[in-house]
């Protein structure tokens, strides 16, 4: 029920069913063995759910080069099976690897999720040395599927860049918190894996998978726990829905199996960008319905899962907050930071453009802002989690949100005003946006003065008297001074009034 402005969650899931779906056609057709064409659809999936590049060329680069990393780990996963202790280091240095690499940004990203997976999914298989040609060609057929729907019948481009990591978080060494990641990602695996293996010799990877895609897309100790809770929430639901829904088929009718498996994958894109409890239900109903398809499937191993995905959450958990741990508020203040950047810079080059500079274009800036904006959530998400007992930073995060919220609304005003070629512009003007920015100074420098309050405030006159613009600037500037007071108390030392 999320908003999805230009249906874009809508045509990226349904692009998503068929390149799968045409992935595992293309093997069935040639005659692969059931363990590849699964191999092929699992293939496809993740090409088309990592690669997360700004522009349909950058895309295509990236998928194009995923075989690189893909297809020597999928051979060093399948040489490795019959040695655990070799074979379990491997996937270490792997793990370790594919964290170190987000530094790279969506690129590295991308590839390192591939080589985690490929790895993971030999042993979701069991797949040996003998198999390799077959999953070679199960791969290549699927990224060439996934790449001829992505690129060729349903190209969808990205215009705004995933937000790059703010320099506060950027750092040398251990400073950074892609290394921090992977020190914690690599030890928390570890755990999961003895751990997983004392619980079952079998499906002992479920833990560590666990580890890894709770860490994805996270950077601070709260966001990662939250991310745990919500894995396991997921895998709960999910293991409820595999009861009703795969262990009744049993893998004994391969159509129905194919199509409900089909919706999954429809699941697991439309819901990602906005519940990843939702998105994990899926993962773990089409998962049961692989192991129904594999003649595998049983009550007690759906429970098995439950518990090896507890385990990857307490590892994940502990290795977050006891190694290397990376502060929430660290996290938090460096997004908010970058967000009241874009703000100024919107606000500047709004009044440019209005000033009759025709080389200025805040719709960019605004863009980003919307960006920024989802990942500051992301980050505030821990403070304002139901579970949260700290009501003052609880009540302190959903101020800064909706100020910030706010914020957002009037630049979308400023800019579609400053797209109307008739708008006006006038010294108020100019001296709003000079109010802007200098809140903005304030509120981003560590030693800068308190933001005085405005003395002009938003007016219906305004706007009857033909300065929208104006009306925008000058509400941009209260907000902004209305988040001094959140932004600068230091962490839990909101007091609640009641």
């Amino acid at each position: 029920m999320a908003p999805d402005p230009g249906l874009v969650r809508l045509r990226i899931s349904l692009r998503a069913v068929l390149g799968v779906a045409l992935a595992v056609a293309l093997a069935e057709l040639l005659g692969l063995s059931l363990v590849a064409s699964i191999t092929a659809g699992l293939a496809a999936l993740l090409a088309l759910f990592t690669v997360g590049d700004p522009t349909v060329r950058r895309q295509a680069v990236t998928t194009a080069l995923l075989p690189t990393v893909g297809f020597p780990v999928l051979a060093l996963a399948a040489l490795l099976h019959g040695a655990p202790l070799v074979r379990d280091a491997a996937w270490l240095l792997v793990i370790f690897a594919g964290v170190y690499a987000r530094r790279w940004g969506p690129r590295g990203h991308a590839l390192g999720i591939f080589a985690f997976m490929q790895f993971f999914v030999t042993q979701f298989l069991h797949a040996l040395p003998a198999q390799l040609p077959e999953l070679y060609a199960a791969t290549g057929i699927a990224l060439g599927a996934a790449a001829t729907v992505r690129f060729v019948l349903w190209p969808i481009e990205r215009r705004v860049p995933p937000p790059a990591v703010p320099a506060a978080l950027a750092g040398t060494g251990l400073a950074r918190a892609t290394t921090r990641q992977a020190v914690q990602v690599a030890v928390a695996s570890g755990a999961a894996l003895v751990i997983g293996q004392f619980l079952s010799e079998e499906r002992w990877y479920w833990a560590v998978g666990t580890v890894w895609w709770i860490f994805v897309n996270t950077s601070s100790r709260g966001e990662t726990l939250v991310r745990g809770f919500r894995r396991v929430l997921g895998t709960v639901t999910g293991i409820a829905g595999g009861f009703l829904v795969a262990v009744p088929l049993g893998g004994g009718a391969p159509a129905l199996t194919a199509v409900l498996v089909a919706v999954c994958v429809f699941g697991i894109f439309y819901t990602a960008a906005v519940s990843y409890s939702w998105m994990i239900l899926a993962v773990t109903v089409m998962a049961s319905l692989l192991y129904g398809l594999l003649g595998v499937l049983d009550g007690a191993l759906l429970l098995l899962r439950v518990a090896e995905t507890g385990v990857g959450a307490v590892c994940a958990g502990l290795a977050v907050t006891l190694v290397l741990p990376v502060r929430t508020h660290t996290t938090n203040d460096a997004w908010i930071q970058r967000a009241l950047l874009c703000v100024r810079s919107a606000t500047s080059a709004s009044v440019r453009r209005l000033a009759g500079e025709q080389a200025a274009d805040p719709t960019p800036h605004a863009a980003e802002l919307e960006a920024l904006l989802g990942r500051v959530r992301l980050s505030l998400a821990p403070l304002v989690h139901p579970l949260n007992p700290f009501r003052g930073r609880k009540q302190r995060a959903r101020r800064v949100l909706g100020l910030l919220d706010e914020a957002a609304g009037e630049v979308r005003g400023l800019v579609s005003v400053a797209a109307d070629p008739d708008a006006g512009h006038d010294a108020r003007l100019a001296a709003a946006c000079w109010r802007v920015e200098a809140a903005v100074e304030a509120l981003t420098s560590r030693d800068g003065a308190a933001v005085e309050p405005d003395a002009h405030h938003r007016s219906e006159s305004d706007v009857h008297a033909g300065a929208p613009a104006l009306a925008h600037a000058r509400g941009l500037a209260r907000v902004l001074t209305e988040l001094d007071a959140p932004l600068r108390t230091p962490p839990g030392a909101w007091v609640v009034r009641s």
